[in-house]
């Protein structure tokens, strides 16, 4: 029987349908009708595109007669979730070969890790390399010879600049092959034990050095909860990979079942126009994945990153829409840093089928909206289980690990992950999902920061020990990027610990990861837009409330000026995004460059 879709959701739907009626019908109306016929192009064109294979494949490709398949990759060793795609191209083209159709990687994609660059310069790239890679893989499609293409990216930034920029050829279809998590490791929960102790001087750096060898140990995504796997529940919950087979592990038998069943998918899509990219990129596949995230407690990075992919489609996503979502959608899962489990303990759960299948249940999640296999997502999610033939896809049943994964009827609370905070300091979001709720109204004075490094100083001298507000300005789009401040999660978590009122309130980013800290983050407008942030001085009075969605300041602001916003050199390569930081947009517009 199919459940009735929630009348809230169909109305957050319709209203975000109404107010992108111009901008959807642009995008659409922008898309070449189809892919180009390769028989038409010129010969030399074609001898280019040709000159890698053997003479029968030659003209296999030239004369059009078998789908041509782009595979563009964000390959590399530094992301160790990205470095099982090394072998990828070549057991994809087999598949393809044995299908009669043929592939070609079309482009390489940048692909930073965060885990790398956090706390140092480089991380000030990071939410850019998005738009980067975005254009990369236009570039990399550019050369217009393929019938549908392949997406190879997992993490943070990768796979919605990856869907940023197929999204520029939504005529064409595309689907994402994920290559999944490391085995598990050293708990979540006890890595973070570690950190806070090195925080308070209580471990050396080689014992901290020990305890995140154990964490992250191997290729794979990073086993917590963050942006990267936050990243892929959504892509399942879109249709644009198999849904329900994200955390398949990189050298388990199913996750080269699921390849196999991914490339039969895009080759039988390239005779389908239903299942273009632009197609399935709708309201339904993006609110889909917005109730994916917040019945998750996914990474706060989404509330900026699909956003853009929102735009990308021709579509316009606020944080109301969001905060909307996510007062009506139960918290299902409770994984780590929203718990102690770890993807691989969800995955055993039932994961990300489990998932879809019980909101469908609960008329959350459409499940009539299409998938890149041409069925509806509710007739396509499932699980990989063994068969006579090996392996096969069978339909999700109940949980199998409710201090995990929960049925809608029973959650672990009654409305999502995020919420939308604002007041007279501007906007925000707040990941309430990993903040118990007696950490989630805070009111102190605050102590204002324009560096995390300097937050950490303040910490090593004492200066932190009472109930404070920290308020971090200065690290929005505009001014530097708008980097991750994961180094202070440990210290802020050790202070709540100590048994103080501890926030935070910043115009930068906190990951995926953000901890158990009640945290205001995004704020928009940013100081460097002379944002309201920009104006608070240290021992000014600041409310974060999170119960109900309050971010203010009893401080008069009227006759303050904004702070001097500090000088940034421009080494590590930062000097040559300074055009961008100039024409980026709000982060709850996606803060991008890319769209006027």
């Amino acid at each position: 029987m199919t459940v009735p879709l929630n009348t809230q959701l169909l109305a957050i739907r319709e209203r975000i349908e109404e107010r992108s009626k111009q901008t959807r019908q642009r995008y659409l109306d922008n898309l070449p009708a189809k892919a180009a016929r390769r028989d038409a192009l010129g010969c030399a064109n074609l001898a280019h595109t040709t000159a890698i294979y053997p003479p029968s494949t030659k003209r296999v490709i030239s004369l059009h007669q078998a789908p041509h398949l782009g595979i563009v990759t964000a390959y590399n060793d530094m992301l160790s979730a990205h470095q099982p795609f090394v072998r990828f191209p070549a057991i994809i083209d087999a598949h393809a070969r044995a299908l009669g159709a043929t592939t070609q990687v079309a482009g390489g994609t940048p692909a930073m890790c965060d885990g790398i660059t956090q706390g140092r310069e480089g991380m000030e790239l990071s939410l850019f390399s998005r738009d980067v890679i975005a254009q990369s893989t236009c570039i990399a499609m550019s050369h217009d010879v393929f019938d549908g293409g392949i997406l190879l990216g997992v993490c943070d930034k990768i796979a919605p600049g990856l869907l940023i920029g197929a999204l520029a050829y939504g005529h064409l279809p595309f689907v994402f092959i994920p290559a999944g998590p490391m085995r598990t490791g050293l708990s979540n929960a006890d890595k973070a034990k570690v950190r806070q102790l090195a925080a308070q001087g209580k471990a050396s750096r080689d014992e901290l050095l020990q305890s995140e060898e154990k964490a992250y140990h191997s290729s794979g995504t990073c086993t917590f909860y963050g942006t990267a796997n936050s990243n892929q529940l959504l892509l399942d919950f879109m249709g644009l990979q198999f849904p329900g087979g994200a955390f398949e592990l990189p050298d388990s038998p199913q996750r080269e079942f699921l390849i196999q069943h991914s490339v039969k998918a895009i080759e039988q899509a390239t005779r389908n126009p239903s299942v273009a990219l632009g197609q399935l990129v709708d309201s339904r596949s993006l609110v889909n994945a917005l109730v994916g995230l917040m019945a998750s407690g996914g990474s706060t990075n989404h509330t900026i990153h699909w956003i853009a992919v929102a735009r990308a489609a021709g579509y316009l996503i606020d944080w109301t829409d969001l905060n909307d979502l996510s007062a009506i959608t139960p918290l299902l899962t409770c994984v780590y840093p929203n718990g102690t489990e770890d993807v691989n303990a969800f995955h055993a759960a039932g994961g990300t089928a489990g998932l879809i299948a019980t909101l469908i249940d609960a008329g959350l999640v459409d499940g009539s909206a299409r998938t890149v296999w041409g069925t509806s997502l509710g007739d396509t999610v499932g699980e990989v289980v063994p068969s006579t033939e090996g392996y096969a896809i069978a339909r999700p049943g109940p949980s199998r690990n409710t201090e995990v994964l929960r049925p809608h009827s029973t959650p672990f609370q009654a409305d999502g992950g995020i919420r939308l905070l604002q007041g007279n300091l501007g906007r925000s979001v707040c990941k309430v999902s990993a903040v118990k709720p007696e950490h989630r109204v805070i009111e102190a004075p605050c102590l204002v920061f324009q560096d995390q490094l300097d937050v950490l100083a303040a910490h090593q001298a004492g200066l932190l020990n009472r109930d404070v507000v920290v308020v971090v300005t200065h690290q929005g789009p505009r001014a530097n990027g708008m980097p991750e401040l994961h180094k202070l999660t440990p210290v802020l978590g050790l202070l709540q610990d100590q048994g103080f009122k501890v926030a935070l309130v910043t115009d930068g980013r906190m990951s995926g990861a953000s901890g158990k800290i009640c945290a205001a983050i995004h704020v928009s407008p940013e100081a460097m837009a002379d944002g309201p942030i920009g104006l608070l001085r240290d021992g000014d009075v600041v409310r974060v409330d999170a119960e109900q969605g309050v971010l203010l300041t009893h401080a008069d602001l009227s006759t303050r000026t904004q702070a001097l916003a500090p000088t940034r050199s421009p080494s590590h390569g930062r000097g040559y995004f300074n055009a961008w930081r100039k024409a980026v947009s709000t982060a709850e517009e996606g803060a991008s460059q890319l769209f006027e």
